[in-house]
C-alpha cells in the first residue's frame, strides 16, 4: 500500500522540482526526502524518477502517480475535515491536570463521559500548572486544567483561551490546639498573629511558595519557612504533628480529608483565592464535550 506521507512528498516534488526545495517546504533534509521517495518508488513497483543531466525528473509513471496522489490526498483531507466538523464527540482528548482538580473535577467527568459520549476517550496526565501551559503550547495535550491565585496574576501565551471552572478561598491549616484556632469552625484568623510561627510552604519556586511570601508581606511580616512539601495530605499531617502552620485551598478538605488534630480557618486580613481554569488552543466537538462535563464556560462569562 502506498504511504500517504510519501505521496505528499511526491506531490511537492511535482510542484517544486527538486529534492532540496521539497525539503525546505516540508522541513526535511534533501537526503531524507530522497530516501522517502526512493521507498515510494519501491512500493509502486515502477520507475518514478529518471536522470536528466544533473537533475532528477518524473517519469511518465511518476506523473501518472502524481495525478492519483492529488485525488487520494484531497479525499483524505476531506475525510479529516469531515471528522473534525462532526457534531458527535469522538476520539481521544488528552487532558493535563493538577492532582486536586483531577480528583474533584476530571475523574467524575470521565465517569459521566463513558455513558454520555461512548466514542469519546479522555486521557489524563498529572502535571503542575506551568507544565500544563507548556504542554498545551507544544501541542502535547488538547486541554489543560490549571489554577491561579488572585495575588499572583499570570498571562497566558498567545492562542490559548481560558475557561472558568471554579474558585475557592485559601484557608489556614492549624493544629487544633493552636491559640489562634478559636472555638468555632468559622473563627477567622488575623494572619499577622502568626508572624512568630514556623511555616510549611510549597517547594521553592512554586506558586504556592510565592503565594505564602506575598500574603504574609501584605500582613506585615516575612514567614519563617521551616519545611517545604507539595503534597497537601503530607502538609496536613505535618501540621497535625505541630511542625508548622500552612495555607491550603478549601477543596483540600473534601479531596484529601482533614486529619484529626487539624483545623482549617478562614483568613481575616488578606483575601486569597484560587481559581481553577480549563485551558484550550482549539475547541473541537470532543474538547467542547469535556468542557461541558467540567462545567466550564468562557472566562469572560464567569459569575
Amino acid at each position: 500500500m502506498l504511504d500517504p506521507t510519501r505521496l505528499r512528498l511526491l506531490r511537492e516534488f511535482a510542484e517544486h522540482g527538486t529534492m532540496t526545495a521539497v525539503g525546505e517546504v516540508c522541513g526535511m533534509t534533501s537526503s531524507a526526502v530522497s530516501q522517502q521517495l526512493a521507498t515510494l518508488e519501491r512500493e509502486a513497483g515502477v520507475p518514478l524518477f529518471e536522470r536528466s543531466g544533473r537533475r532528477v525528473r518524473l517519469t511518465a509513471e511518476g506523473r501518472r502517480l502524481v495525478r492519483h496522489a492529488h485525488i487520494v490526498l484531497n479525499a483524505l483531507d476531506a475525510a479529516e475535515e469531515d471528522l473534525r466538523s462532526a457534531t458527535t464527540p469522538r476520539g481521544p482528548v488528552r487532558v493535563a491536570c493538577f492532582a486536586t482538580a483531577a480528583v474533584h473535577r476530571l475523574l467524575p467527568a470521565m465517569a459521566v463521559a463513558r455513558t454520555r459520549h461512548p466514542g469519546l476517550r479522555v486521557i489524563m496526565a498529572e502535571l503542575e500548572p506551568r507544565e500544563t501551559v507548556e504542554a498545551l503550547r507544544r501541542g502535547a495535550c488538547d486541554l489543560g486544567i490549571s489554577f491561579s491565585y488572585n495575588l499572583i496574576p499570570e498571562d497566558l501565551p498567545p492562542g490559548i483561551s481560558r475557561w472558568f471552572v471554579g474558585a475557592e478561598p485559601i484557608l489556614l491549616a492549624l493544629p487544633a490546639t493552636h491559640p489562634a484556632a478559636g472555638p468555632a469552625d468559622d473563627s477567622s484568623v488575623d494572619l499577622g498573629t502568626l508572624r512568630g510561627d514556623p511555616w510549611i510552604a510549597g517547594s521553592r519556586g512554586t506558586t504556592d511558595h510565592v503565594l505564602l511570601g506575598r500574603a504574609c508581606a501584605m500582613a506585615g511580616f516575612h514567614p519563617d519557612v521551616i519545611h517545604t512539601a507539595d503534597d497537601y495530605a503530607l502538609v496536613l499531617r505535618m501540621v497535625r504533628e505541630g511542625l508548622g502552620v500552612a495555607l491550603v485551598p478549601e477543596l483540600v478538605a473534601s479531596v484529601v480529608g482533614v486529619p484529626d488534630g487539624v483545623v482549617l480557618r478562614p483568613i481575616a486580613t488578606v483575601e486569597i483565592t484560587r481559581t481553577t481554569y480549563a485551558l484550550v488552543r482549539t475547541v473541537t466537538p470532543a474538547v467542547t464535550a469535556v468542557l461541558d462535563l467540567l462545567g466550564a464556560h468562557p472566562d469572560a462569562e464567569r459569575p
